[in-house]
């Protein structure tokens, strides 16, 4: 039970990390309570980017005489979309328990607990380590709202569950999960109306960009209450849910068949016996880590993914892992979060990469913000018939990219060509050096 390496959390940090160090000869175990993958691949990117595909080809379906191809008679089976999200999750966690024993990781079902940074105690059994590594995740957070407990509401796991369609939907918290759980309704038909606390959904996101998908998504029907806060939730009228909320104009209510609750989450930090470690911690209470190492000030404990709170980001976790497992190893890599993308996958796609306006702004950097209609691209026009879209780029006064924000399909695909002209301190006529494929959307770069 004596291991070079000590995991606990099997999501995209963890097993990548054990993946990483496995592959290069460490001995390593990993702990996980619940499902490999974590949140991610079980109840969350896997299984939400799964159902919001089958509403794609939905709504493709629909708007297939855009295209002059007839389509009669679109229908769908909602059982049959979940069980295919179902057997999605099944094969990508086939995947990943193949993977761990390939690069000869043991794999320990059951809730670690840790004695000291050297020991971890799992059931009955108690494992020795070298090196300690923290990939706990987070979990969905739940607003102290009055009323709320009396109340049957769902959060993702629920609604990604469910088999019978609801009248209508509220959702309250218009981030990107939210936003994507709208989207997935509003395509199968429900009303949704969507309460968001801030003055804009998708917090974080470019407000520009925000601004025009709200403004498509009011077109499709979702109806959005900005501004507001719930500050009740009831049962009402023939079994519907009311939600009560508060703004500058004074209160209001929303009834509808289902709530879910999109809110956020919350670093798990409990449980695990961090206390015994004695652990530094932010003042946001994450784990306090060198940002190029992704040690803690615990020497050989280090944290990656959702509970350092940089970026609660898969792709994110999983560059942590690797930077941790190369610092273990003696191998010169280090951590940066310069170009972390985001990605928000409504029809149409979201991405961001760098720094907004606003950020820009708030940093007193002396920036340019530059814009083209997607249209610019040609393969967009001939795939996107009366869809419209934006790319625009922030730079510094010498053109020097920190920002790329992309409305449009397939923005997720594109952000990363922006992103790495971030990361290597490129200027926006750098785009002009490089030969794209034609026809692409991604040649808009080139037009800036």
């Amino acid at each position: 039970m004596d291991f070079q390496l000590a995991i606990i959390g099997g999501g995209p940090a963890g097993y990548s990390a054990a993946e990483a160090a496995g592959k290069a000869g460490l001995s390593v175990v990993l702990f996980e309570k619940n499902a490999l993958g974590g949140v991610c691949l079980n109840e969350g990117c896997i299984p939400t980017k799964t159902l919001l595909y089958s509403a794609k080809v939905l709504d493709g379906a629909r708007n297939a005489s855009k295209y002059a191809v007839k389509v009669d008679n679109v229908s769908f089976d909602l059982a049959k979309i979940v069980s295919r999200k179902q057997k999605v999750v099944r094969k990508l966690v086939l995947g990943i328990k193949n993977k761990m024993s390939e690069a000869g990781v043991a794999v320990v079902s059951g809730e670690a607990y840790i004695q000291d940074k050297n020991t971890i105690k799992c059931g009955d059994e108690v494992y020795k380590c070298e090196k300690l590594m923290l990939c706990t995740g987070s979990r969905t957070f739940v607003p102290p709202v009055k009323g709320l407990d009396s109340i049957d509401y769902w959060t993702h796991r629920e609604a990604l569950d469910c088999k019978e369609q609801p009248e209508s939907l509220a959702i309250i918290g218009g981030g990107v999960i939210g936003m994507e759980f709208a989207s997935y309704f509003c395509s199968l038909g429900v009303k949704v109306t969507v309460i968001e606390m801030t003055s804009e959904i998708l917090g974080g996101i470019d407000k520009e960009i925000a601004s025009l998908l709200r403004a498509e998504y009011a077109k499709k029907g979702i109806s959005f209450i900005l501004d507001a806060k719930v500050t009740e939730i009831c049962n009402g009228d023939s079994g519907q849910v009311t939600v009560k909320y508060q703004t500058a104009d004074g209160e209001g209510c929303v009834e509808s068949a289902k709530l879910l609750v999109s809110a956020g989450r919350h670093a798990c930090t409990e449980g695990y016996g961090l206390e015994n470690l004695s652990l530094e911690f932010t003042l946001q209470q994450r784990i306090k880590i060198d940002t190029k190492t992704m040690m803690t000030s615990v020497d050989g404990v280090y944290a990656c993914g959702d509970i350092t709170g940089f970026s609660m980001l898969a792709h994110t976790a999983v560059r942590e892992a690797e930077v941790a497992v190369s610092h273990i190893c003696g191998k010169d890599d280090n951590m940066s979060y310069k170009a972390i993308p985001g990605v928000v996958y409504t029809t149409p796609e979201v991405a961001s990469v760098g720094l907004t306006e606003e950020m820009a702004k708030m940093a007193g950097f002396d920036y340019k913000a530059v814009k083209l209609p997607m249209a610019y691209s040609g393969r967009f026009v001939a795939e996107n018939e009366g869809m419209n879209g934006v790319c625009k780029i922030i730079t510094t006064s010498n053109n020097t990219i920190i920002g790329a924000h992309i409305l449009g399909n397939p923005a997720s695909e594109l952000i990363v060509i922006a992103g790495m002209m971030i990361e290597e301190g490129r200027k926006l006529e750098d785009f002009r050096k490089y030969v794209f494929p034609h026809p692409t959307v991604g040649e808009i770069f080139r037009e800036f």
